[in-house]
């Protein structure tokens, strides 16, 4: 059986993709240190408590597991604490990934999935971005990405490191089982937040900026539904069984919601409108973010399936409704 190392496996998109690789047959190690992830949420094979900037820890787990591929979720993800506090961010995200490169080629296993992101493009030139577009982030976490990439890219020439990148754009929604869910603490992603204005009595909104450059004046988003984003992993995973090299990929649908037609859409499929209040820009958020995914889909037959925001909503909303 084939198996995958699973770095932060415990946390949102890392454990919904676990299940995803489980359904698809793979064996299923998760390495997790539990500063931002669940217990409850690791279901699908072992759990190994460790930090990726734990080298002896991480040297232990991938000889024991001898796994055919790491799938590389463990980072922080927050925009504004990156740009409050950027040493977290360079210190967990790029040089714990540096951390757990090293030790997998020295322990002969050179085939990973990273999980990078669209925070990589910063502003863009140009929409929808593809994969060529630009790389100039405007924040600590976006910048802690792309260094990792570079990282990537010269262990890939040096060393023979095989890698799949995928650069999602937001992703959204809960595992439409239930079993699953998304949960941060403090919660600052834009679907749980609104949902919980709707469903929780006392809660209200926050559209943060109103003056951005777009339809209506609030930031567009390219919503990704984290199964779908599961499906790309796996997906990926078969690619390197196959092919050698370092491979980009955007994950997004090619289609922006603004947070305004967010907010109207949890209000219509939750049947409740929900209170809101109006701030300032967040540090560091760009006007607008869609994916061009055409490569995904010519080279790893990936396309999102269940990405539509009502579809999203619903699905967030019965997990949130779940656990109320």
């Amino acid at each position: 059986m084939t198996t995958v190392l699973v770095t932060g496996g415990a946390g949102y998109i890392g454990s919904h993709c676990c299940k995803a690789f489980a359904e698809a047959g793979w064996s299923v190690v998760t390495y997790d240190n539990l500063s931002r992830g669940w217990r409850d949420a690791v279901k699908w094979g072992p759990l190994v408590e460790g930090d990726i900037a734990d080298a002896e820890t991480v040297a232990a787990a991938l000889r024991q597991y001898r796994p055919d591929v790491v799938a590389h979720f463990a980072a922080y993800a927050y925009v504004g604490e990156s740009v409050s506090h950027p040493e977290l961010y360079y210190r967990n995200n790029t040089f714990g990934t540096l951390v757990l490169i090293e030790e997998m080629l020295k322990a002969g296993i050179n085939r990973l999935i990273f999980s990078s992101t669209c925070a990589s493009y910063g502003i863009p030139m140009r929409t929808p971005i593809d994969e060529e577009h630009p790389q100039w982030p405007i924040n600590p976490y976006g910048w802690s990405k792309f260094m990792i990439e570079r990282i990537i890219e010269d262990f890939s020439l040096a060393r023979g490191l095989n890698a799949v990148m995928l650069r999602y754009f937001n992703a959204a929604g809960c595992d439409p089982d239930g079993e699953i869910g998304e949960r941060h603490e403090p919660e600052t992603h834009v679907v749980p937040l609104a949902i919980e204005a709707a469903i929780k009595p006392g809660r209200v909104f926050t559209i943060n900026g109103t003056d951005f450059d777009t339809r209506d004046g609030t930031a567009v988003r390219d919503y990704v539904h984290v199964t779908d984003l599961a499906h790309a992993h796996v997906l990926g995973g078969e690619k390197l069984l196959r092919d050698q090299g370092v491979h980009v990929y955007n994950l997004g649908t090619g289609n922006g919601t603004t947070v305004k037609e967010l907010v109207d859409a949890v209000g219509r499929v939750s049947g409740q409108g929900l209170p809101v209040a109006y701030g300032p820009r967040r540090a560091g958020d760009p006007p607008a973010l869609v994916a061009a995914a055409g490569k995904a889909k010519r080279e790893l037959g990936w396309g999102p399936r269940h990405s539509d925001i009502n579809e999203i909503i619903d699905t967030a909303l019965a997990w949130y409704r779940g656990r109320m």
